[in-house]
């Protein structure tokens, strides 16, 4: 399968669900936004780290992890977004130490807030970007004024909401239901979240 390469467009509040926040990856060569719903500590982290000139006066969770990795020469080389499960998204950290590679699972949220630290390129594969990656209309001109901007425009949150809450319109309340079980159950508090939510709606 092949890899496409995406860099992080915005982030946006989630008007629909509380707390929550849309991450948008851009395909590198291609129009295609691929919209990832993330709790508010990963947004305010991935943040900081588009943000070069805010410097918290503490070590934030994951600029721990990478003072941990560079004292312990541990490099985080790529982070691919390897698997798309009912809407959730799975990754991996590609590390490596002493010539060796190694592979680590973590949540998409967690792994692009340590790309960025590590300035490492973020992947998917191009059957996940078939399957999730949206078209946004975006004003061209607004979009080039807005070249630096992390937030997006509120035109553009609406789409990805609808592209998003679209994994579950299709599930009974029973299904749901049984799916936020599991949800809890895995720790899987993102997952919970947006399934709560629909369940909300109905």
């Amino acid at each position: 399968m092949s890899l496409v390469r995406l860099n992080i467009k915005g982030i946006s509040y989630s008007q629909t669900q509380n707390g929550a926040y849309a991450l948008i990856l851009n395909e590198v060569d291609g129009d295609r936004k691929l919209p990832i719903v993330i709790g508010a500590f990963e947004a305010q982290s991935i943040a900081i780290a588009l943000e070069k000139e805010i410097r918290p006066p503490r070590p934030l969770t994951h600029d721990l992890f990478k003072n941990f990795a560079d004292r312990f020469d541990i490099v985080v080389k790529q982070v691919i977004i390897h698997k798309l499960v009912d809407g959730v998204f799975y990754s991996s950290l590609i590390c490596e130490r002493d010539k060796i590679e190694e592979i680590i699972d973590a949540r998409t949220s967690d792994a692009i807030a340590l790309a960025l630290r590590f300035k490492a390129p973020i992947f998917t594969y191009k059957n996940i970007l078939d399957k999730a990656g949206i078209y946004l209309k975006v004003n061209p001109k607004k979009e080039s004024e807005d070249q630096d901007s992390i937030l997006v425009d509120d035109m553009v949150v609406e789409e990805l909401e609808a592209s998003i809450q679209e994994s579950y319109s299709d599930k009974s309340l029973k299904e749901l239901h049984k799916l936020l079980d599991e949800a809890v159950n895995n720790e899987d508090y993102e997952k919970a979240a947006k399934i709560r939510d629909e369940i909300s709606k109905r």
